[in-house]
């Protein structure tokens, strides 16, 4: 009877003993091979490409809006035809396919020169409060301890005041201004991201890969920009999206306040909306349309922020 012979100890170096399947989740984990799945999954996800295919072509309006508006932003072609208890709407006017607003504007026009404002609006101040917040979450999910006392009390603060309070204060601090409005909402939006941080990366620093990253004697700071982060921004992300369309419904009040500087016939979705509030009785199309453009850029930039989470989500990178 012969015995089984077993395999020749490795020669030449230490015997690695960690597991297979912890060498895998580390490898699945590591920055390029993280990111290449992440991209992987989201070429075959049809939400992500729907997501992408709306903000895209609102972003390829906004950029091209000098070549496809009829008119200049602050035109005011039909002027001639409003009336006090008269705007033509759409289809009434050839010249005029969507209709003119009370000023006299050119409903098409000031749609697609709306587009650049409210994108820009929306996005610089998101993208404001998501890399302050995002700092100081992670400075508290890394460090802990007094740190983190430090900051998240000083987050309890700012969440103690509602949001918009907090950004008319700011605006009303800084002047009356594009610049000053995209700061105070962006400002307003700093504690929230925060806090999501902080409180995805102490869950996902309990996690069994963050073990095995210790085990192996990686350091603190590998394992949190390496590992703990790139698994907890998901929710960052997506709350990101959702908070788009709420900065360009926070700039109309920020707007219909007087703060938001510009003439009442500057073209900006939101601006649009303030303005169209008291004549939706004659013309409702005037908050219909621009409202359909807030909603399907927010719709766009959901779907795409969902997609990111399940495709950075580990729970389904493993599937």
């Amino acid at each position: 009877m012969t015995s089984a012979m077993l395999p020749p100890a490795p020669m030449g170096g230490p015997v690695d003993d960690t597991s297979v399947d912890d060498r895998e989740l580390l490898r699945a984990q590591s920055p390029g091979g993280f990111w290449r799945d992440v991209f992987k999954r989201l070429r075959r996800n049809p939400t992500a490409w729907i997501g992408a295919a709306i903000v895209f072509v609102f972003v390829f309006v906004a950029v091209l809006a000098p070549w496809l508006a009829p008119y200049p932003e602050t035109a005011l072609p039909g002027a001639r035809y409003i009336t006090p208890t008269n705007i033509p709407g759409p289809g009434e006017l050839p010249q005029f396919p969507l209709g003119l607003d009370r000023f006299g504007g050119d409903v098409l026009s000031k749609l697609i020169w709306g587009a650049r404002a409210s994108l820009v609006i929306g996005v610089v101040s998101t993208a404001f409060g998501l890399i302050g917040g995002m700092l100081l979450g992670l400075l508290a999910g890394t460090f802990g301890g007094w740190v983190d006392n430090v900051i998240m009390r000083f987050v309890d603060i700012l969440l103690s005041v509602p949001n918009l309070l907090l950004a008319v204060s700011i605006a009303a601090l800084l002047g009356q201004s594009q610049y000053a409005v995209m700061i105070a909402i962006g400002a307003s939006q700093v504690p929230i991201f925060a806090r999501l941080l902080r409180s995805s990366m102490l869950q996902q620093k309990s996690a069994d890969y963050v073990l095995s990253a210790q085990t192996l004697g990686l350091g603190r700071g590998t394992i949190t920009m390496s590992h703990v982060l790139p698994n907890a921004i998901g929710p960052v992300i997506v709350q990101g999206t959702l908070t788009l369309a709420t900065a360009v419904i926070d700039a109309a009040a920020l707007s219909y306040l007087g703060l938001g500087g510009g003439r009442p016939e500057t073209a900006e979705w939101g601006r649009m909306l303030t303005y169209a509030q008291a004549e939706l009785a004659i013309a409702p199309w005037l908050a219909f349309l621009p409202g359909i453009c807030i909603a399907l850029t927010a719709l766009g930039f959901t779907l795409l922020g969902e997609a990111l989470r399940e495709a950075m989500d580990p729970r389904t990178r493993a599937r």
